[in-house]
């Protein structure tokens, strides 16, 4: 199993932020554009067994991590939006 769990926490940030902001489109093309703008310019953080999933879910605990998180993808929501 090779997986970037980076995918895993942007999918995870990106609800929260849907929950509180009503995008101007919705389809799946424009949120796989965020996701690919926001991946992009985070680092990856592969992960090959469960105990990496779970060192990097810990991580995720991090008040940076989550913050770096949130500022790519409102940079990657205006990009999208603005096209």
């Amino acid at each position: 199993m090779l997986k970037n769990y980076m995918e895993i926490a942007v999918d995870m940030v990106l609800k929260g932020v849907l929950k509180s902001k009503e995008l101007e489109c919705m389809c799946e093309k424009c949120l796989d554009d965020i996701r690919a703008i926001t991946l992009n310019k985070l680092k990856p953080m592969y992960v090959v067994s469960d105990e990496g999933v779970l060192y990097s879910k810990l991580q995720e605990l991090s008040v940076q991590f989550r913050a770096d998180i949130l500022r790519e993808l409102t940079q990657a929501i205006a990009i999208v939006e603005e096209s």
